[in-house]
């Protein structure tokens, strides 16, 4: 298989990239470069077209004889989102739309789409499945949302195999430092309490101590790199014509920002003081998931993704690589 990865030059999207290509398959890096970095692409090539052109997305499908997509380009921080919601919505929906009629004016049909847990109602009960009730509390979550929408009725329209995979919290490195998190602004709690702890933030907040938890703090589904890039592979092998999968990507068990906290203070040996602050607009106090399906339908083990390991190898990163790519 042939794979375009729009996005490829990210975090989660050049380690799919380096997933496929060691599993035997071809692989092209479609990426703008607002975001990615070149240094994450080991071959250093990448197609550099923006989303919205849609005669340049059709002409390097067609150029490159891609047979799936695994579409990774995307904004996902949610306080910019509320922020600047027009450009999510230009980015994340309007940007879906031109890649899917550029698929289609060529005749690729499988795609599989990074979503998020954010397009859940973080009132429902938990951990949630993918039936449980869908509320976006901001714009970021509802763009991923309308995403979504797009990938099915281009399904249904068009005989499209498409595959929705719904991320919670995306961490972690490659075990050997090699490849991990260089964003231009960090904003998850991973990469910051790495980057705390090699001096180059001066402080580490924890925002919200009064959530309804057990520690008070929030309570996050935490997977790994490793097991987020077997699960594209997964869905592009599996992948039905004319219908939409939608699969949640999570270990169904949850972990308090308190307790990483603690537990990089134990990998890093460093004591790592944090300072207590508000809690942030958008954010739930508990998000975990309900993989059962994911397990089921694809066969899909999240084998990677303990908090230890996870932490261990962004420490091997961020340490061995203090000013990124």
């Amino acid at each position: 298989m042939r794979i375009l990865c729009t996005g490829g030059a990210g975090y989660v999207g050049s380690h799919c990239y380096r997933h496929f290509l060691a599993a035997g398959h071809e692989a092209v890096v479609l990426d703008d470069l607002s975001e990615g970095n070149t240094a994450a692409v080991p071959s250093g090539e990448i197609e550099r077209v923006a989303l919205a052109d849609t005669e340049g997305l059709a002409r390097v499908l067609r150029d490159q004889r891609i047979d799936a997509v695994a579409h990774f380009a995307a904004l996902i921080s949610v306080p910019a989102s509320i922020k600047e919601p027009a450009a999510y919505w230009a980015v994340n929906a309007q940007g879906t739309q031109s890649l899917l009629d550029a698929m289609v004016s060529v005749g690729v049909d499988n795609i599989v789409v990074s979503s998020t847990a954010a397009v859940y109602d973080h009132d429902a009960p938990m951990p949630l499945s993918e039936t449980s009730s869908l509320a976006p509390a901001t714009p970021y979550g509802a763009s991923k949302l309308a995403t979504e929408h797009l990938v099915r009725d281009y399904a249904a329209a068009y005989g499209l195999r498409g595959t929705c995979l719904r991320y919670f919290n995306a961490a972690g490195a490659e075990p050997d430092g090699s490849h991990g998190e260089c964003r231009r602004v960090a904003s998850h709690v991973v990469p910051l309490l790495m980057m705390y702890a090699l001096g180059q933030r001066d402080k580490f907040m924890v925002f919200g101590t009064d959530w309804p938890t057990p520690d008070g703090s929030c309570i996050r589904d935490f997977v790994a790199l490793q097991d987020l890039a077997s699960a594209h592979l997964l869905a592009l092998e599996k992948a039905k014509p004319g219908h939409c999968g939608i699969y949640n990507l999570g270990t169904g068990e949850g972990t308090s920002v308190w307790e990483v906290v603690k537990a990089a203070r134990e990998i890093t040996g460093l004591a790592l003081p944090v300072e207590e602050a508000p809690r942030r607009p958008g954010d739930p106090a508990v998000l975990v998931a309900d993989s059962r399906r994911a397990r089921e339908d694809l066969g899909w083990v999240p084998a990677h993704s303990t908090i230890r390991s996870i932490l261990s190898n962004a420490w091997a990163w961020h340490s061995g690589q203090p000013k990124g790519y």
